[in-house]
């Protein structure tokens, strides 16, 4: 089950890069609020068909959970926002990869201090060396993109 999940994890990683790629060439033609708004629109729509047919019944309902629960929907926009102004200027590799050092970063932390109610997974020396490595490929990714310098090859 373990494998089946990560598995799924990655396909939500490709398919949030293919968004993200579509997305920044719609932002560029009609507007980085427009594109957002567009994506939570149908994101939206499509959701709520989603528990229309096929989510269980639950015990709770939003005005039941805890308030603080309810803010995770606020992080999705600047998300969006943020990569539809990101991806046209610095490419999808590079904004893609400095988005997951960031999940990484904050999700390590959010584990070993066991922040929002979450179960405490302590630093380890395995999981600094997984945010070095992403670090290194964040860099090199970076340095893939940076452009020559017409005037430096003449020297």
């Amino acid at each position: 089950m373990t494998i089946l999940m990560m598995l799924l994890a990655v396909t939500g990683g490709a398919m949030l890069s293919i968004q993200a790629a579509i997305n920044g060439q719609l932002g560029s033609q009609i507007g980085v609020f427009k594109t957002a708004f567009l994506t939570f629109s149908v994101g939206a729509l499509i959701t709520a068909l989603l528990i229309l047919f096929f989510e269980p019944h639950h015990s709770l309902t939003l005005m039941d959970v805890p308030k603080w629960q309810l803010t995770g929907a606020m992080f999705g926009v600047p998300y969006i926002v943020i990569m539809v102004l990101a991806l046209r200027r610095i490419g999808s590799a590079l904004a893609t990869v400095a988005v997951i050092f960031g999940q990484l970063l904050m999700s390590i932390m959010i584990d070993n201090f066991g922040w929002l109610h979450n179960p405490t997974i302590h630093f380890t020396l395995n999981r600094l060396g997984a945010l070095l490595c992403l670090g290194i490929a964040l860099l090199f990714i970076y340095s893939g993109n940076r452009k020559e310098d017409p005037d430096a090859s003449r020297e």
